[in-house]
């Protein structure tokens, strides 16, 4: 189980809501195992008096934040990593300076879901990759 947020100027966010989601979705698929189905997205567009950046960012900046259930390697998180600086760049012209991430792990008895606790449902999926 994994919540995505995707952080960034809502006039940049809003034309490539869509693609962005496709390419996060599909490091994830690749990274974690997660299957096709298992997208949740959010996008937090806000303006500009809202969005404060470090120095040496442009207006394509984007957050991304994931939160899952923990229990993934140091290698599928790394690579996850990897994946989205990558693929962002490639598909999407978002260069890597523009892009921040951060997992954020929580044991599955923290999660409900599906009106059951999360360390007592069956998943469709692996946790442990």
């Amino acid at each position: 189980m994994s919540q995505i947020k995707i952080y960034g100027l809502k006039a940049n966010l809003d034309p490539i809501k869509k693609q962005l989601s496709d390419v996060i979705h599909s490091c994830v698929m690749d990274a974690l195992q997660f299957p096709a189905d298992k997208r949740a997205h959010r996008f937090l567009g806000l303006e500009k008096a809202d969005f404060f950046m470090p120095a040496g960012r442009s207006d394509a900046y984007i957050i991304i934040e994931i939160t899952m259930i923990e229990g993934r390697s140091v290698d599928a998180k790394k690579k996850l990593v990897r994946l989205l600086f990558d693929k962002i760049n490639a598909e999407i012209g978002i260069e890597p300076v523009d892009i921040e991430i951060c997992i954020y792990e929580s044991p599955a008895c923290n999660w409900g879901f599906r009106g059951m606790h999360g360390d007592e449902i069956k998943l469709n999926y692996a946790i442990n990759v």
